[in-house]
């Protein structure tokens, strides 16, 4: 049999058409496999065929057999798995700081890790359009360049910027820098993913003080000469208590708050501030938590969205700073 120019590349195609084509409710005979390869104009008599399976099963790609009224193969065991697959399309397809181009980018890029059958169940997945998105094309690539400064021990400068109204432009709505344009300069520490955003933790040498940024109003990020400042407060840093402390990532007076809650809002707090807290019986329809957080409209909000079934114990200034939001709510509602 006379050999195509294509035969160097034999077991390179074969890979691709076993990973592409063959999945648990997909096999492929020895004939279907030679029909496949011809495609690429690859001839292959069925005894090499064979031999070339056992190469690659050598290799570790993870050839299954199908025995039935003929022999059939397909890959079984992959990198990921379908349903691993289908759990990190959910995340980025709900990940708010992922564009919708770059969502669909990486979706399908996530498909071409199983089948071509396989790959069209996650695009079924697919239900990006509605979802509410970042316009920021660029924070894919922000959050690379944050990654590389932290781990080069790097200073960084970006712009910041807002969401302002504006009926006098056709938009309607403008992005305007902070600081009237002035580069903001601080030492980044950690990435921190919070209420669906991406948050840069960073220590601004200038106020001496922690700070976050929504990476997604973030732009112009340059990695400076400078080392980083304020390693002996990130020393013992435990990012996961700096976001349960900042509640939802809102500047405000951290304090320890006394809470009564009814018991069947263990759940709700539990999901906020997760397991390690310390509760108290107070009744037997309530018990009492005492939370470390930031003093913040946020925090207010969100006691008046439990509807009475969490109220504030402690101190008696959270008591108060939640009483004047209800009645200038109430006075605003008013007129």
């Amino acid at each position: 049999m006379p050999k195509s120019r294509n035969q160097k590349q034999k077991l390179l195609y074969l890979q691709k058409i076993l990973l592409e084509k063959t999945d648990e409710q997909h096999a492929l005979t020895i004939t279907e496999l030679r029909d496949e390869l011809q495609r690429y104009d690859i001839t292959v008599e069925r005894k090499t065929l064979y031999a070339d399976l056992e190469l690659l099963e050598s290799f570790g790609l993870d050839i299954c057999r199908v025995r039935s009224s003929t022999v059939r193969y397909y890959v079984g065991q992959r990198d990921f798995q379908l349903a691993e697959l289908k759990l990190l399309v959910d995340a980025i397809q709900s990940s708010k700081f992922i564009t919708r181009k770059k969502s669909m980018d990486l979706i399908s890029k996530l498909e071409r890790l199983v089948s071509e059958n396989d790959g069209k169940q996650l695009h079924r997945q697919v239900y990006v359009t509605n979802r509410v998105k970042t316009v920021n094309e660029k924070i894919y690539y922000n959050v690379d360049i944050l990654h590389n400064a932290i781990s080069a021990d790097r200073q960084i400068s970006f712009l910041y910027y807002r969401w302002e109204v504006d009926f006098a432009s056709p938009e309607k709505i403008k992005k305007v820098a902070r600081k009237n344009g002035a580069l903001y300069r601080v030492s980044p520490w950690a990435l921190c993913w919070d209420d669906e955003n991406y948050y840069l933790i960073a220590f601004d040498s200038e106020a001496g003080i922690i700070k976050h940024y929504r990476v997604d109003k973030m732009e112009r990020i340059t990695q400076l000469e400078e080392e980083r400042d304020g390693s002996e407060i990130f020393a013992d840093f435990n990012l996961a208590h700096y976001a349960k402390s900042v509640f939802s990532m809102y500047g405000g007076e951290e304090t320890e708050v006394r809470l009564s809650v009814d018991n069947d809002m263990i759940g709700v707090i539990v999901d906020r501030f997760g397991t390690d807290i310390i509760i108290s019986r107070e009744s037997d329809a309530t018990f009492t938590v005492n939370l470390h957080l930031v003093l913040s409209p946020q925090f207010y909000a969100w006691v008046f969205g439990m509807e009475n079934k969490v109220r504030i114990l402690s101190p008696e200034y959270a008591k108060i700073g939640f009483h004047q939001k209800l009645e200038r709510f109430i006075c605003d509602k008013n007129g």
